[in-house]
């Protein structure tokens, strides 16, 4: 199979990519075509074409669908922060990009599958007590707003036959990379991950959110294997919105620290001072319960508990 990668070199892009490759891959692999800006790294495997350059312009999808694709795996996004503050680039990209991308699918012989990762920003901050698959979309930000849209161009061009499309609703993934000395992560959910690697180090870490801040959570080896699973759905199973929220584990601040001082010791719990941002707390530590029945009866998963969403998550 002739598998294709947006956003490649991202965060789980990379994750994605090192799954893929591995022999036991479900997708029996032929081709992995890479799309992202840049790759830090030079692919040394021969199935392997790595593209950098443009992805909101046409040449470079070009290049990279002239042989076809089976499967796609559109991860290639502006994050939520860095969509809102430059409106341009977020539209260039999480609406150019896709609508560009799904237009050029369409002239393939054969429909590909696509794999589209939404977000749970299509849900917006004024959430109710209690969340299931049947809760409407009301984006509050340019982020999600661009992601309920691609979930439409999505549904659209699968009505017509021309691509089998999937949406996932994704949460928020740990443990993303720490940012090099001096930086900062341009994710406003940053600290979900620092936390993690903080505390994994014995290093001290000033929480911004209160100490019962709950959120959804992720690790990013969960997030790939829901996206290998939504590639491998049988058809009969997609249903009519071609869009899942997956299943999560939803816990508190505190209760992470808990999760994290049984894994590295007691005294991490001594690392951590909570100063709380409102504005940070009320987007991401106010999450109520979510209900995913659907989602779950076609096999979608969480980590489980949350001590084993710490091991994958930091690989321990």
């Amino acid at each position: 199979m002739r598998v294709l990668v947006t956003g490649a070199d991202g965060f789980i892009g990379r994750t994605l990519v090192e799954r893929l490759l591995q022999a036991a891959a479900p997708l029996g692999l032929s081709k992995l075509i890479l799309l992202d800006q840049r790759f830090e790294q030079r692919a040394q495997d021969p199935r392997v074409q790595q593209l950098a350059g443009d992805i909101a312009g046409p040449t470079l999808l070009r290049r990279a669908l002239a042989d076809g694709v089976q499967f796609v795996f559109h991860l290639a996004s502006v994050p939520g922060g860095q969509a809102e503050r430059d409106h341009a680039l977020g539209q260039r990209v999480n609406l150019g990009a896709t609508l560009e991308l799904f237009s050029q699918l369409r002239e393939q012989a054969r429909p590909p599958v696509v794999v589209f990762a939404s977000s749970i920003a299509v849900y917006g901050a004024r959430l109710p007590a209690v969340m299931d698959e049947s809760t409407q979309s009301a984006p509050h930000l340019s982020y999600g707003a661009q992601k309920v849209i691609g979930e439409v161009l999505l549904r659209d061009f699968s009505r017509r036959g021309w691509i089998d499309g999937r949406a996932l609703r994704l949460p928020g993934v740990v443990a993303r990379p720490r940012a090099p000395a001096g930086q900062t992560s341009g994710l406003m959910s940053a600290y979900m991950s620092e936390v993690m690697h903080a505390l994994a180090a014995g290093e001290p870490f000033v929480c911004p959110v209160s100490e019962q801040a709950v959120s959804w959570w992720m690790s990013a080896a969960c997030c790939v294997d829901n996206l290998l699973h939504a590639a491998a759905l049988p058809s009969t199973q997609v249903n009519e919105q071609r869009t899942w929220v997956l299943p999560v584990l939803r816990f508190t601040m505190a209760q992470l620290v808990d999760a994290l001082a049984r894994r590295f010791g007691d005294d991490r719990r001594a690392f951590v001072r909570y100063a709380p941002d409102a504005a940070l707390e009320a987007a991401f530590g106010r999450y109520p319960e979510l209900r995913t029945p659907l989602a779950q009866s076609v096999g979608f998963t969480s980590d489980g508990n949350i001590d084993a969403l710490v091991g994958n998550a930091l690989h321990v």
